[in-house]
């Protein structure tokens, strides 16, 4: 069975109860945010890839990776070649 992305908003934690919609994605911005601090620039892509490969293991649906990959592409520039 083949999934879609999911762009609506899905942060949530068992047992704990949100009085706005955006406060779950706020509280995973401050636990990312806290997890980069004090790490050196090369230390925080280190963490960015692992944490990438490790949430992409968890979907584990290709089709939802690849969109996923596609959408997180799109309108960046890619670095001219020499």
């Amino acid at each position: 069975m083949t999934q879609t992305l999911n762009l609506a908003p899905n942060f949530n934690e068992a047992g704990k109860r949100y009085f706005r919609d955006f406060t779950p994605g706020d509280d995973f911005y401050q636990a990312l945010i806290d997890t980069h601090r004090g790490l050196s620039d090369a230390q925080s892509a280190l963490v960015n890839a692992k944490l990438i490969l490790l949430l992409a293991n968890h979907v584990g649906d290709m089709h939802v990776l690849r969109e996923a990959l596609n959408l997180a592409r799109a309108d960046v520039a890619a670095d001219p070649q020499p």
